[in-house]
C-alpha cells in the first residue's frame, strides 16, 4: 500500500512539474513576443525621429532661393 501511495504522489508531482514547465514556456514566449513588439515600435519611432530631423534641416535651409538684391542708389 505504501508503494501505491508513493507512486500516486510521484505521478501527481510529475504532472505538476509538467504543468509548471508548460506555463513557464508560455510565459517566456509571451515575454519574447512583447519584447519583439516593443523593439519594432522603438525602431519605428527612431525612424520617424530621423525623418523629422531631416525634414527640419531641409526646412531650415531653403532650396533654390535666389539671393535678394538690394536696389542700388542712383549716383549723380
Amino acid at each position: 500500500m505504501m508503494k501505491l501511495v508513493k507512486s500516486r504522489a510521484e505521478e501527481q508531482f510529475a504532472a505538476t512539474q509538467k504543468k509548471d514547465n508548460l506555463a513557464r514556456k508560455d510565459k517566456d514566449k509571451a515575454s519574447q513576443e512583447r519584447a519583439k513588439h516593443v523593439a519594432s515600435l522603438k525602431a519605428l519611432r527612431l525612424a520617424k525621429e530621423a525623418d523629422d530631423k531631416i525634414a527640419a534641416a531641409e526646412k531650415a535651409t531653403p532650396k533654390n532661393k535666389k539671393p535678394s538684391r538690394k536696389p542700388q542708389a542712383h549716383r549723380r
